[in-house]
């Protein structure tokens, strides 16, 4: 069986149902939705990255999942050198107690790196963005570090050559915590003119999107397409195919990169499920799964049998498809709105409202993906990974 996590919840989960209090005062919502980094003259600040800096040091941003299980922090070192693999860099430390991971009597918590990235904001040549698995005093990993659980799925597979896409969904919005561009006092038109959309009206704020996407490249991220979604203010980036451990981390340093850039411009990502209560979409992380069998002439053979172990494993699947053991996607995954419902597994060829979806031309040519709608915007893709491998190929 596949191993999970435990769930935590913590205070501040800053659903955007909570702007609602704000419809009657239009100026102070208008207040609250001013950040003071969108302040900030950002000319200033090139005029320190164009100074050079001894060439015999870099900059190095360690970076890792705290205790929420949705958000990742970060922490820059100077190193002397250059690091060519993350076996280069040195381990650190750093306070699990401020991070929801440790108690104040022993809160020395342990990075290790695991991967390295360019990095997007640094203007050094041999600066670095670094995913870290984060590991208890004693050498274990911590209860939040799902890597090493999917690295030994990875592992047991490999002959099964697995490969992964994730499309991630997520919502612009306002330090006020309404969606970014909506109206102050009210709601914009109804769904519908959203999806892939140009214009002032209905797509709002590209030029994060855009800079996202060119940053992601830069990194080193095998990311591989962006577009509006349904919901105003809503949009969908895509990462792979790739491996595993690749896609999982790619999606977690370009979650970083994203919020980094989104904090540039004074707007916030929210990465919730559900981002806006009643007939709106919700954000998922779409998950596209394929063996070398799949991706062969006959696949369909081999799809099939995929989705038929799935559908033994659903509740286990649906506790780790997002931090809270299901009860994010619980808002999500009612049957509309393209989605399935949370308590019923289904699938189908070129259907949306199921659990695992086949894409029709993957089904015409018979080899090919197979497409789970079920994990949430805010989920663990070294879990959700980790969880598909364990149940389609190792039967665990």
């Amino acid at each position: 069986m596949f191993r999970t996590l435990i769930h935590i919840s913590v205070k501040g989960s800053g659903k955007l149902f909570l702007w609602k209090r704000c419809f009657s005062v239009t100026n102070q919502c208008l207040f609250l939705n001013r950040s003071p980094n969108a302040a900030l003259d950002k000319g200033i600040l090139n005029r320190f990255t164009e100074l050079k800096i001894p060439e015999d040091c870099y900059q190095a941003t360690y970076i890792w999942i705290d205790g929420t299980r949705e958000h990742i922090r970060g922490k820059d070192r100077i190193l002397k050198g250059r690091a060519e693999a993350p076996e280069d860099l040195p381990s650190w430390l750093y306070d699990g107690s401020s991070t929801y991971q440790a108690c104040d009597e022993n809160s020395d918590m342990i990075l290790v790196p695991r991967t390295i990235y360019r990095h997007p904001f640094k203007s050094g040549k041999n600066d670095i963005l670094v995913m870290c698995e984060t590991i208890n005093p004693d050498g274990t990993p911590s209860i939040w570090n799902q890597r090493y659980l999917l690295k030994e799925a990875c592992d047991a597979a490999k002959i099964h050559e697995p490969l992964f896409g994730i499309e991630q969904e997520y919502v612009l919005q306002g330090t006020d915590g309404r969606p970014y561009g909506w109206p102050h006092n009210g709601f914009p038109a109804l769904q519908g003119p959203y999806y892939c959309s140009v214009g002032a009206n209905r797509a709002h704020g590209r030029d994060i999107v855009e800079s996202h996407g060119l940053a992601c490249l830069y990194a080193g991220i095998a990311f591989s397409g962006t577009n509006a979604e349904v919901l105003p203010s809503q949009w969908e980036y895509q990462v792979g195919v790739v491996d595993g451990l690749k896609v999982a981390d790619d999606i977690w340093v370009s979650r970083y990169i994203l919020k980094r850039i989104a904090e540039l411009y004074g707007v916030e990502i929210n990465f919730d499920p559900k981002p806006v209560e009643g007939n709106w979409n919700g954000s998922g992380a779409h998950t596209n799964f394929s063996t070398k069998t799949m991706r062969e002439d006959g696949g369909l053979k081999a799809m099939e049998e995929a989705i038929a172990k799935l559908e033994k494993r659903h509740a286990q699947h649906i506790e780790v498809y997002d931090p809270k053991g299901g009860q994010d996607n619980k808002r999500r995954l009612h049957g509309v709105l393209e989605t399935s419902r949370i308590d019923t597994f289904t699938w189908g060829i070129g259907k949306r409202a199921v659990s695992v979806r086949i894409p029709f031309p993957v089904a015409k040519s018979g080899k090919g993906y197979i497409e789970d709608r079920r994990p949430a915007a805010n989920c663990d893709p070294y879990a959700v990974c980790n969880a598909l491998i364990r149940t389609c190929l190792l039967e665990e």
